[in-house]
């Protein structure tokens, strides 16, 4: 399979760009004034001028326009009745934003998932589980929607109870499940507590979504471990966004970024200027076909790590981000100065395979942040004490800091379906 060079798939940006600017001048009140002042209401002339005189969006500027302008904000191409589909975010970072679509710009994010269904080798054959509840977020939603179009059996899993799901995938036969990590460890629980055994079943793909994890090497080997026989593929996406990229069939735990249908910069959070290779930035995302409620330039909050801009394995020349999603830019936290991000505690503590669940409080001490860790073991688990103690060194070796870590009930943390909510905070 050939795949787009790199001179073509920027000619190809630039010129979905080009499309993309024509239909906001007229009636988008959010970004035709800011494309106006830039000098680029008539379209840019190359990448670089894009780059250099478009004002990044930040994801406060659209808070503030939606409670200005509520319910939906003014970045609204189109008069409100041609739009078809609501979705909202879950609101965990404080706000909710609310994104309406137009049926053509739906239609793009479902073509964006079904990029990331043929990488991951789903065809019409397949049967597809989404083991999610289907609420007003974007979720799962256009995966639905892509695995119908590929001619896919497509079960949804809302309503269900963790054993339910398991046995609707046993007795349908599903060959690949899409959920967030932190669930589809869950399920592999479930499964051993309820006695079954997931190498009978037909399960040949999981794909993964919601949250940091796939692209974590201890996460990765846990629920391959649950799930015998599986390949796992990580995929990110965000609500106001829409689907963004789909992991490298070569490279395991590599993410591709659609660049036919994004244009991506990697910059440094602070001085907002490109980061090289191998240097870890926020990604930057302008979607290129979403133009009822377009994104331009808008600092995701996610940390990256771009890779050398050179063709892959796999023969695409889409930008590469090594190890996935590493972190968001909001997630760090300092405990006696030192900085932890989420992925790295979870990188430590997945290594224990008899660890079930964690969860991080932190608190306020004499003006010092700090962090106590709770374990929940395995029911298996022959020794939990020797867990804890096995656990703690690793962290103070990793961190160079002493993290406390107690161990608590089997079946005494919360699970979710949705982004796990490993990290408590009692200090704010």
């Amino acid at each position: 399979m050939s795949f787009l060079s790199r001179a073509a798939l920027e000619a190809e940006q630039l010129a979905r760009l080009n499309i993309l600017i024509a239909a906001l001048m007229p009636s988008n009140a959010f970004y035709a004034p800011k494309l106006d002042a830039a000098g680029l209401g008539q379209g840019v002339g190359s990448l670089a001028e894009f780059f250099a005189r478009m004002p990044l969006t930040t994801k406060q500027q659209i808070v503030d326009d939606q409670r200005e302008y509520a319910p939906y904000g003014s970045n609204l191409t189109y008069p409100i009745e041609r739009y078809t589909r609501f979705c909202q975010t879950s609101g965990t970072s404080g706000f909710t934003l609310r994104w309406l679509d137009t049926t053509e710009s739906w239609e793009w994010m479902v073509e964006n998932w079904v990029e990331v269904f043929r990488t991951a080798d789903v065809s019409a054959r397949d049967r597809l589980f989404y083991a999610f509840s289907f609420g007003p977020f974007l979720g799962f939603w256009t995966a639905f929607a892509a695995g119908e179009r590929l001619g896919c059996l497509c079960l949804p899993g809302g309503g269900m109870s963790s054993a339910a799901r398991l046995k609707t995938i046993l007795d349908n036969c599903v060959t690949t499940l899409c959920c967030t990590p932190t669930y589809a460890i869950r399920l592999g629980e479930v499964a051993r507590e309820e006695g079954i055994d997931l190498a009978t079943s037909a399960v040949r793909r999981i794909i993964v979504a919601g949250e940091p994890g796939a692209g974590i090497p201890a996460t990765r080997a846990r629920i391959e471990q649950l799930w015998p026989g599986v390949r796992l593929y990580d995929h990110h996406g965000m609500t106001e966004i829409g689907p963004v990229s789909f992991e490298c069939p070569v490279c395991p735990g590599v993410l591709h970024v659609l660049e036919s249908r994004f244009i991506a910069e990697v910059l440094d959070p602070e001085t907002l200027q490109p980061t090289l290779p191998g240097e870890r930035g926020e990604l930057v995302l302008t979607n290129l076909g979403r133009l009822g409620s377009p994104l331009l330039r808008y600092r995701t909050g996610d940390l990256v790590q771009a890779g050398a801009r050179e063709i892959c394995a796999c023969g695409r020349w889409d930008l590469a981000l090594d190890g996935g999603i590493l972190g968001r830019t909001d997630d760090m936290v300092v405990v006696r100065g030192v900085n932890l991000y989420p992925s790295a505690i979870e990188a430590v503590l997945r290594q224990f395979g008899e660890i079930a669940e964690y969860r991080v409080t932190l608190t306020t001490a004499n003006a010092l942040r700090e962090a106590v860790i709770e374990l929940e073991p395995l029911p298996s688990c022959p020794d939990p004490e020797a867990l804890r103690h096995a656990a703690e060194s690793a962290l103070r070796a990793t961190f160079h800091l002493r993290l406390p870590t107690n161990i608590v009930d089997c079946g005494t943390l919360p699970r979710s379906e949705m982004k796990a909510q490993r990290w408590v905070r009692t200090d704010t």
